[in-house]
């Protein structure tokens, strides 16, 4: 899976196939027709409100993909992420991390592309959190 460019339409299709839901439920499910079923097998993006509904027919949260992309390739910005409390500054850093996030970082460095210290620079990513990631590998 490429974090980086996500096409939904084939994600979702696999998840289809692994199921082995007819289209015909799909279908009735999404209320659409077939034939719009399979167009959006072949969309790299669909609408959130037509991709919450197949959340719920796969159960399975489609949305996270688009959150591990954030983590991975989102600018950081610390302004969003201050709160001010009696005329402190407190910052929130916890991230959560996806397990599909952890896999590409993982894969990334069991493949050499790229070393715990390259990884630590370009996402951002603790060095502790990144080393407990690799102790349970």
């Amino acid at each position: 899976m490429n974090m980086k460019n996500i096409h939904i339409g084939s994600l979702i299709r696999s998840k289809v196939e692994e199921y082995q839901i007819p289209i015909e439920r799909i279908a009735k499910f999404l209320d659409n027709e077939e034939e719009d079923v399979e167009k959006m097998y072949h969309e790299k993006s669909i609408d959130t409100e037509i991709l919450l509904k197949w959340c719920k027919l796969l159960k399975f949260d489609f949305f996270r993909f688009y959150t591990g992309h954030l983590i991975l390739y989102a600018p950081q910005t610390r302004g969003n992420n201050i709160i001010s409390k009696k005329g402190q500054m407190m910052v929130f850093r916890k991230s959560i991390y996806t397990q599909e996030v952890k896999d590409f970082i993982l894969r990334k460095i069991e493949i050499g592309a790229m070393t715990a210290h390259e990884i630590v620079l370009r996402y951002n990513i603790p060095k502790t959190t990144l080393y407990k990631w690799l102790k349970k590998m």
